[in-house]
């Protein structure tokens, strides 16, 4: 019986690993977007269709449970490419010629910059909003609920935080742009017959996500020029 190195396996059980809780944040990216969506609605309509939408997250069990799949997606994710990148270094193999810029995109050759960036941004994401909104003092709606809608737009009303907030979506763009026919690779979902048809998904799926997400921020920072 032919047994595979422990070397190996380890790392393609990682890159599996990777794929699925990328996947898993391709998914959650969407359900975010839509549901941020709602702050390109009128004014009055925004603050309570996004203040109730944020009150029902955080009070949903089964929202709970996801978040918390959530969490294990994100440090997994990150870890194991961390883990992936640093043995892929150790190991590599200096030809003599190695003119990989043409076997490859940039972006592809440059995924430990752009996490890296992800990271910073998600840490400042998290702490502006998340942890602004778990366990800081925040004002309350009409309605009640916490006043997420508020602290957003205050943020996103400082232009060098919404030229950041856009940098970094332009990394997750493409970060996404890679990383979904890397994952689609690493399952084997990438067969020769449909793998123009999953190329040209992650294409359309990675522009739609940071062209989504930028609109938003760009949207509320020009919004109180025109008022």
């Amino acid at each position: 019986m032919i047994t595979m190195n422990p070397i190996l396996q380890s790392t393609l059980s990682r890159k599996n690993l990777m794929a699925l809780t990328g996947l898993f944040l391709c998914f959650f990216l969407v359900i975010h977007l839509l549901g941020n969506m709602q702050l390109l609605l009128p004014e009055d309509k925004a603050v309570v269709s996004f203040n109730n939408y944020s009150t029902l997250l955080s009070g949903n069990i089964f929202i709970k449970i996801v978040s918390y799949v959530l969490y294990f997606s994100l440090i997994a994710h990150a870890v194991d490419a961390l883990f992936i990148t640093l043995r892929n270094r150790k190991s590599v193999v200096k030809y003599a010629y190695d003119d990989r810029k043409k076997a490859s995109k940039w972006y592809s050759r440059n995924m430990g910059i752009l996490g890296t960036i992800l990271l910073v941004f998600l840490v400042i994401h998290f702490k502006d909003f998340w942890y602004s909104y778990k366990f800081g003092s925040i004002p309350y709606d009409t309605n009640g609920n916490k006043d997420l809608y508020q602290i957003v737009v205050n943020a996103f009303h400082t232009g060098w935080y919404v030229v950041f907030y856009i940098l970094s979506l332009l990394a997750l763009g493409y970060h996404l742009l890679h990383g979904f026919k890397s994952a689609a690779r690493s399952l084997g979902l990438y067969h020769p017959r449909y793998a123009a048809y999953v190329q040209k998904f992650g294409i359309v799926y990675s522009y739609a996500i940071t062209i989504g997400f930028i609109i938003i921020p760009l949207y509320i920072y020009l919004k109180q020029f025109i008022q």
